[in-house]
């Protein structure tokens, strides 16, 4: 799924940046900022692997909160100088698709009714 995909990505370039900081904006902005974008990924894996629609929707609207989150935590990490704009400006591409992407499919997972 693509959408997983741009997931993981954002995660693992979130991850890469991370990596670089010294040790007390990691342990603080940085550990916050890998757990919200790690989540994404894993609320969209964990409802679909549920087996029912109604547990893939609200785990994807965790996702979703997650990805806000993970913004949020973006935000603080450039204005604390932490995150160049080049950076900024990679990951608000990801950001970019991966929003729309994750809307779509929960659009696409629809209220179908249980067996």
């Amino acid at each position: 799924m693509r959408v997983y995909q741009l997931a993981e990505r954002l995660a693992d370039d979130i991850w890469k940046i991370v990596e670089q900081w010294q040790s007390l904006p990691k342990d603080t902005v940085g550990k916050q900022i890998i757990r919200a974008a790690d989540s994404i990924g894993a609320n969209i894996a964990e409802g679909v692997g549920r087996g029912s629609y109604q547990d893939n929707r609200r785990f994807v609207k965790i996702a979703r909160g997650s990805l806000y989150e993970t913004q949020h935590w973006l935000r603080r990490a450039y204005s604390r100088n932490l995150l160049t704009g080049e950076q900024v400006n990679a990951l608000k591409l990801i950001i970019n698709d991966l929003a729309p992407q994750l809307n779509s499919y929960l659009k696409s997972i629809g209220n179908i009714p249980e067996d």
